[in-house]
């Protein structure tokens, strides 16, 4: 277990650690972060390139920041289902089939902003 009397400095190394920890351990073991990953670094270029003001460019990449963000977390909740079991359960299902559309619905979001900014 983590130790979490740190403080100052000291706790916000820790957390950066953790955190990159996370992103390392979703590279090594998620297929969808990894894609994800790819498309933003396809597209945050773009988007600086495309946008036409700092807000066109900021709503562009937060939006695929968001899709990130998503995955992670669906990622998490799937990890933490299986950790529970295997077997086939109505809530797991539940579980992972709202972890995957909050996914789905984080990438309609950013094809909504890049269609709305890009075509309108």
């Amino acid at each position: 277990m983590k130790p979490h009397n740190t403080k100052g400095i000291a706790r916000l190394k820790n957390a950066l650690m953790w955190s990159l920890s996370g992103i390392k351990k979703g590279l090594q073991s998620e297929a969808a972060f990894r894609q994800e990953v790819v498309l933003f670094i396809i597209l945050v270029p773009l988007a600086l390139w495309l946008g036409e003001s700092r807000v066109e460019k900021c709503l562009m990449i937060g939006s695929l920041f968001l899709v990130l963000i998503v995955e992670l977390l669906n990622s998490s909740i799937e990890a933490a289902v299986d950790r529970i079991g295997q077997e086939i359960h109505p809530l797991s299902g539940r579980a992972k089939d709202l972890g995957s559309a909050a996914v789905f619905l984080a990438l309609l979001n950013a094809l909504f902003f890049w269609t709305v900014i890009l075509l309108f």
